[in-house]
């Protein structure tokens, strides 16, 4: 990372309909529905998105270039997120912004002990949120100049992810109980109910979490191949 250029030397210079324009965000997020999310509120932001769907995915981005803005879930299929926020909040030169990014309460104190610069809760679908968070911890130089409007925009991810990220989970729960694949589709789970406000599977989720009991399993199956019903009849 040392070689690779300024994150901050950019040409293009942000705009108050456009408060990001040079910026690049690297987005680690397993979830394509709250990535859809963070891709609307990118394009509607001036920003430019690249997306890392694990630790090893992220870890091969950095190595060939450096983005402006990290943003890194917190429960990710090859570990944890706090992890690779460690990593680069004491990589020299840093990042010039770090943030955690999760639907789980106490993902915000976990993110900002590893060394993150702020944290940005699930759901995220508000622009006006996004934005000012990201500017908040952006340098001076980055920032558009004089006063601007806040948006009033909210984002309305595709159905067609939150269908990906359902039949994802759905593949891991096989008839062969396996712990290590359960427990990650419990965190996944819980995560995307939270981004797609949906109480009971939250609460399936949850069961799932805690017991991992033939029967919570069998009711998240049930609920799985119930919200995958309309995709199917298309």
């Amino acid at each position: 990372m040392d070689d690779a250029p300024d994150p901050l030397a950019v040409t293009l210079r942000p705009t108050a309909a456009r408060p990001l324009l040079g910026v690049t965000v690297l987005l680690v997020e397993d979830s394509r529905y709250a990535s859809e999310a963070m891709r609307l509120l990118c394009l509607r932001s001036g920003a430019r998105l690249r997306r890392a769907d694990c630790l090893r995915s992220a870890q091969r981005h950095l190595k060939t270039y450096r983005p402006t803005v990290a943003i890194i879930d917190l429960g990710l299929p090859d570990g944890e997120g706090v992890d690779l926020i460690e990593e680069l909040a004491t990589s020299v030169p840093r990042l010039p912004v770090i943030l955690g990014f999760s639907g789980a309460l106490e993902g915000e104190d976990a993110a900002l002990a590893a060394g993150a610069d702020g944290f940005l809760a699930k759901p995220l679908t508000r622009l006006a949120e996004f934005q000012q968070t990201l500017l908040a911890h952006l340098p001076e130089q980055a920032r558009p100049g004089g006063p601007r409007s806040l948006p009033e925009t909210v984002v309305e991810p595709d159905g067609l992810a939150l269908q990906d990220d359902l039949a994802h989970v759905r593949s891991l729960l096989t008839d062969d109980d396996d712990p290590v694949a359960r427990a990650y589709s419990a965190q996944f789970l819980q995560a995307l109910a939270v981004s797609a406000s949906d109480a009971s599977l939250a609460e399936a989720a949850r069961s799932l979490s805690q017991d991992g009991a033939p029967a919570s399993i069998t009711r998240v199956r049930m609920i799985l191949d119930s919200r995958m019903r309309p995709r199917q009849a298309v």
